[in-house]
């Protein structure tokens, strides 16, 4: 049997199934799969350097936007308004591509924090990171991976491997 988004196994009743990974060095831009969804990907030409989000309705499943954030030579004010707005009942999806730590600041990795993220605050140059969380979560999000950039350990040159996670969001109650 195929189950959504390709993941090993079928959710329960009220979950959404996820498939996300990272991108792979500056080659190979992050995927986003939610419900069969593939909301981000190269393919779909919709992802950039930096850090890549996809936001879904946590009671629905039904995606409401994506965006991504040059964390390299952009700027983190716009990446800041866009975690502000995101509305209580958001599932939220990040996936790094390339470098999507240099321009964080501290405003914006305790707004990522805010969403259940524990590793965002060691996020580093070019490290790889995947996560999914959301917006008014009281606890820290099981759904997270980080693999740092390390010289000794990378997978490409000047890079680390690609980090994938799949699994299974409750939906959200009343």
């Amino acid at each position: 049997p195929r189950y959504k988004c390709g993941i090993s196994k079928a959710c329960p009743e009220k979950h959404f199934a996820f498939k996300m990974a990272s991108g792979a060095a500056n080659v190979v831009g992050p995927k986003i799969c939610v419900e069969d969804n593939v909301l981000m990907s190269g393919v779909k030409n919709n992802v950039g350097r930096g850090i890549n989000v996809a936001l879904v309705n946590g009671k629905t499943g039904e995606p409401l936007d994506t965006k991504f954030f040059d964390m390299w030579g952009g700027d983190v004010a716009p990446f800041i308004e866009f975690l502000k707005s995101i509305q209580d009942g958001t599932i939220v999806l990040m996936g790094t591509y390339d470098d999507g730590a240099t321009k964080l600041n501290e405003e914006a990795r305790k707004l990522i924090a805010e969403l259940g993220s524990s590793s965002i605050t060691n996020l580093g140059f070019r490290d790889n990171w995947v996560f999914c969380g959301g917006k008014g979560v009281k606890t820290k999000s099981p759904f997270e991976q980080h693999i740092k950039n390390n010289k000794d350990t990378n997978k490409y040159e000047g890079w680390p491997e690609v980090v994938e996670m799949e699994g299974c969001i409750p939906q959200k109650q009343d």
